[in-house]
């Protein structure tokens, strides 16, 4: 057990370390001066060499890959040309935003997809399977920005039932304050007993928490559908059966246990894709989260501010991928074998 976590451990820390060179070699050749940004479009041509210098963008690509990892060991991601703040800052605002509206999406994806996988597996090649597959499909290539404007239209603009953007009423700031410790809203409105801020932010955050669930929740039915089915063709399902039990018991009783290993690792992949694709999201509902920083890193050519976005994205999928292993081994002792 402990040799197989300090492998995974070490295969983690190479990805993460290959991700983090090729992201800072990749952003380094975007089209752009990150001096420009540094010192504005109607900067001098010796204050471009005096950024470029303070940048080190003079030297050569290699020894300032050198100079960023030998700063990230010391825990420095380098400071924003954009915000003109340390990037390590601008992430511990924006990182627990997004953080939370994609942890209520995936809560979402297990509660309405698993469910809709063992009905899909249970009617399988019926007209309740085929519902299932056809509004997974559904769910799966609706484009985020037109489903997040219908519901806007539809829920928040004529039935007036959610409101249209933002984190929570920043009226209430004034009338109840929040107290910040964590940056995420609705667990310091919980842990403060500011239950206003609470109900408020969790009203807001219904609508963009559905928006970025829907990929997941069809992601989820269909795998879990087709992981159950497969464990349905196993021999212990067909002693089953012949000791009497009843299908919908074989489910959730034998199969779904031994199924949900790849349910389980899809799930970690789908968490970085959807904290990644969330920026449209972020950005329809006014959400303060990671989407608004990237986009703005990206478009002024913020090589450490992009950087520092990757290396936050490869390390939840890294630890992400970590947590399923462990839950793997747990679940399914047949893990600890690979």
């Amino acid at each position: 057990m402990r040799t197989l976590l300090l492998r995974r451990v070490g295969h983690a820390a190479l990805v993460v370390a290959g991700v983090v060179c090729l992201t800072f070699l990749l952003a380094r050749r975007l089209p752009g001066d990150e001096a420009v940004t540094a010192t504005g479009a109607r900067a001098t041509k010796e204050q471009l060499a005096a950024a470029r210098e303070r940048l080190g963008l003079d030297d050569a690509l290699p020894v300032q890959l050198w100079h960023y990892l030998t700063g990230l060991l010391h825990g420095d991601l380098g400071t924003s040309l954009h915000t003109r703040q340390p990037v390590l800052d601008d992430l511990r605002r924006a990182l627990p935003a997004s953080l939370e509206l994609v942890g209520a999406a995936m809560v979402l994806a297990v509660l309405v997809g698993l469910p809709l996988g063992v009905l899909g597996a249970r009617f399988a090649r019926r007209g309740t399977d085929l519902a299932v597959r056809t509004g997974s499909m559904l769910l799966v290539s609706v484009p985020v920005f037109w489903l997040a404007l219908a519901l806007q239209l539809l829920l928040a603009t004529k039935l007036g039932w959610f409101p249209v953007a933002g984190e929570y009423d920043r009226s209430l700031d004034s009338s109840s304050p929040l107290t910040v410790f964590t940056n995420v809203t609705a667990l310091d409105a919980l842990v403060t007993g500011n239950w206003t801020v609470l109900g408020s932010t969790l009203h807001h955050l219904v609508l963009p928490a559905v928006v970025v669930a829907a990929y997941p929740i069809g992601v989820v039915a269909q795998m879990t559908r087709a992981a159950l089915i497969e464990e349905s063709q196993q021999d212990h399902v067909r002693m089953e059966r012949a000791l009497g039990f009843r299908p919908l018991e074989i489910l959730l009783r034998f199969s779904l246990r031994p199924a949900i290993g790849p349910v389980l690792t899809l799930l970690a992949l789908v968490f970085a894709y959807t904290l990644v694709n969330s920026v449209l999201v972020e950005a329809i509902f006014n959400w303060p989260g990671m989407g608004t920083y990237t986009a703005d890193a990206i478009r002024s050519v913020d090589t450490p501010a992009i950087a520092g976005v990757t290396l936050v994205v490869a390390l939840v999928y890294v630890v992400g991928n970590l947590a399923v292993d462990l839950a793997q081994i747990l679940i399914d002792p047949r893990a600890r074998q690979r």
